[in-house]
């Protein structure tokens, strides 16, 4: 016997539609087969193998947590820091009340048990201290992005070379979330064929209510200054274009366009808060979107979505939340011939940490691949170098 839709929606009252609908008309319909899954951690990605020195040069960003945060899981101990906005520095100081305190710079360069050095510090001066860094002899790990200009590109690319040393950037929305991470192994695994297309759908938030992410507590004045911070497209950007390489496996890939606007934020002439570029490599295209605009009940920072298309398949990661239905993130999505998938990544191990570690003892490049690394600063850079302003009507 059919099912009439019509009568069955009249019969029924509002207060009981949720309850009583079949669960094919709850699911749009779909008849195919759902598949719910939780993926399990690997305890040898857990395993820290190797035990570093680092030091903290730079705080203007919290990411810096996070980013000590891994490093830590992978085996490094944090031994010293440095720092110049009081704020940042009095807020290291209380979550890391142990760690030695360096005046300057130099004295973190000139200590030679530091193996590695991080840095969050004014997007604009991350590549010279790297640079600086890298001379004297250590590994170098920043946040994203992690070089705002094609000049200080040819510096870091130069002085790799002279060093043999690393320069590495951690585009964590790729490395440090858990969905991100599975959908890699899935990829990887042939799960979906080959990836033709990646496309990021990477929304902000100006005014956080709390975390490491940054905002919390308002934004500083560097944060609107393009200059300062690199642009949206070079910035939170960045994070995109790492995706859209790893999936696809680009090695070679260009801007084909890209346009940026100041919408609603004119007080801040210097400032983005849309932006989006169409790119395309020597193994696939990409798209990605870049906002702003998160409004206050989303409840997170933003609802970042990865879309991944194969030749046999597609996968979605709804990284931070699922929105009205649940504020648990890492919820990876994929479709193949047989089957409709939902996989709960919270469980996954993240690697990068260990792998990082294990990369400065063993001058090997697990972690990140390093020349891709600096194709994604590459083409971060040129997508907002030559991005067209657009201003809108009001």
């Amino acid at each position: 016997m059919g099912f009439d839709r019509r009568t069955f929606l009249t019969g029924v009252g509002a207060a009981g539609l949720g309850c009583a609908l079949p669960q094919e008309v709850l699911a749009g319909g779909y008849r195919g087969p759902i598949a719910h899954e939780v993926a399990q951690a690997d305890q040898a990605l857990a395993t820290s193998k190797y035990k570093i020195r680092f030091a903290v040069a730079g705080m203007s960003h919290d990411h810096i947590y996070g980013i000590v945060g891994a490093i830590q899981r992978g085996g490094g101990e944090l031994v010293m820091a440095q720092g110049t906005e009081p704020d940042k520095v009095a807020a290291f100081k209380k979550r890391f009340p142990d760690v030695k305190w360096a005046a300057t710079e130099d004295e973190i360069l000139h200590d030679p048990s530091i193996q590695l050095v991080l840095s969050s510090k004014i997007a604009s001066e991350r590549a010279p201290l790297g640079i600086r860094v890298m001379r004297a002899g250590k590994d170098f790990l920043s946040d994203k992005p992690g070089i705002t200009t094609l000049q200080q590109l040819a510096e870091v690319r130069k002085t790799i070379a002279e060093t043999k040393r690393v320069y590495g950037i951690l585009y964590s929305e790729r490395l440090e979330v858990k969905g991100s991470v599975k959908a890699g192994d899935l990829v990887k695994a042939g799960a979906i064929g080959r990836v033709i297309q990646t496309i990021n759908i990477a929304p902000h938030q100006i005014t956080q209510k709390a975390g490491d992410n940054g905002g919390g507590g308002g934004r500083p004045d560097w944060f609107w200054n393009d200059a300062q911070f690199g642009g949206i497209l070079c910035d939170i950007g960045s994070h995109q274009v790492d995706q859209f390489l790893y999936y696809t496996g680009c090695t070679e890939a260009e801007v084909v366009a890209s346009q940026i606007a100041n919408v609603a934020h004119h007080d801040h002439p210097h400032f983005q808060d849309f932006g989006d570029m169409m790119l395309r490599g020597n193994r696939g295209f990409g798209y990605v979107r870049l906002d702003w605009f998160t409004p206050d009940g989303l409840g997170t920072w933003g609802d970042g979505r990865l879309f991944i298309l194969g030749t046999e398949g597609y996968i979605e990661v709804r990284k931070y939340t699922n929105v009205a239905v649940s504020k648990q993130g890492n919820n990876l999505f994929i479709v193949d011939a047989k089957q409709a998938r939902y996989i709960d990544c919270n469980n996954v191990t993240l690697p990068f940490g260990p792998q990082f570690v294990s990369d400065v003892v063993n001058r090997t490049h697990t972690a990140q691949d390093q020349a891709q690394c600096l194709l994604t600063a590459e083409l971060s850079i040129k997508a907002q170098k030559n991005a067209k302003f657009v201003r809108l009507e009001a």
